[in-house]
């Protein structure tokens, strides 16, 4: 069908040649003693009619169908294009094609699982088809998302033609991250014919005052005074476990230092007590103005070089 010239008018030439090509190979894979050809000496063997009573390369050769008559036996007479001519002069005009007939071009006769055949051979599955999934955003705290959550929802679905209130629990466990998807098979509408869809819960992250999350990891950005950068300080900030993180910081802090604290990030699902790092930048805050004398106490107390 694909390579049928009356479907590329602009290659008609080019078409043909390929159309000629797709309807021998048909020919030799659905015929016994072709195929045997095919198999002990390949395409040049059917060319020279070995083993055909040609006796070698001197052979007469296989002799072809013309490509329209394969192709008339395989859709009927009628145009699969709806025309009256199909531009092969007789034998296959006539009125229309039912598409659906083969099942979306798939299970010639013959033709078995031919991959590379553009779907040639692919049945249609036989039963009733499963409606599309229904999906839903769920979005959870990065407190819920670390120490994981049990979370119940109330969903109305017709069962038998009625509304029916279903209740689904979801447990999220600890370090599920954003995009997880929780599945619960066939909880849609139950409809004649039609098997129910997957109800899909698909997670998502609450923005967070603090922290922002990049896969196992967490990262803040903590701002300390000009005096705290310079002569040192301890760090103290709640964490999403409850806790309180201390951090001694006891060298100059420069604007966008950064500072890494090993297994204060989020909990490694795959990893049981496994969590990832805090990753703290840091955000220097300059006086807004100093008085003369600061200024003098600070020119003898800092180095000039």
């Amino acid at each position: 069908m694909l390579h049928h010239p009356d479907k590329n008018p602009d290659k008609k030439e080019a078409a043909a040649a390929k159309f000629k090509e797709v309807s021998e190979a048909y020919e030799v894979l659905t015929d016994a003693q072709k195929r045997e050809i095919y198999d002990k000496y390949g395409e040049e063997g059917l060319k020279q009619g070995m083993g055909n009573g040609g006796g070698g390369p001197g052979g007469a050769g296989c002799n072809f169908r013309r490509p329209e008559d394969i192709f008339a036996e395989l859709f009927g007479r009628g145009s699969p294009f709806g025309e009256e001519d199909d531009g092969f002069g007789g034998g296959m005009g006539g009125g229309g094609f039912p598409f659906g007939a083969f099942g979306g071009m798939g299970g010639f006769p013959g033709m078995g699982g031919m991959g590379g055949m553009g779907g040639m051979g692919q049945r249609r599955p036989s039963g009733p088809l499963k409606a599309k999934p229904i999906e839903h955003k769920l979005a959870f705290t990065l407190e819920e998302l670390y120490a994981g959550t049990n979370k119940k929802m109330k969903i109305q679905r017709k069962v038998k033609g009625r509304p029916q209130d279903e209740i689904l629990e979801i447990a999220v466990k600890a370090g599920w991250k954003k995009g997880t998807k929780i599945t619960f098979q066939e909880k849609g509408d139950e409809e004649p014919g039609v098997i129910p869809a997957d109800i899909v819960f698909v997670l998502d992250e609450k923005p967070h005052a603090r922290f922002r999350r990049d896969g196992s990891d967490l990262h803040m950005t903590q701002v300390v005074t000009l005096a705290d950068a310079l002569c040192g300080t301890t760090l103290q900030f709640p964490h999403l476990d409850g806790t309180t993180v201390e951090l001694p910081v006891k060298t100059i802090i420069r604007p966008g230092d950064i500072r890494t604290m090993q297994g204060k990030g989020m909990p490694v699902t795959k990893q049981p007590g496994t969590y990832g790092n805090l990753i703290i930048r840091f955000d220097v805050r300059f006086p807004r103005d100093l008085s003369d004398a600061a200024k003098q106490q600070l020119r003898g107390a800092l180095p000039n070089n």
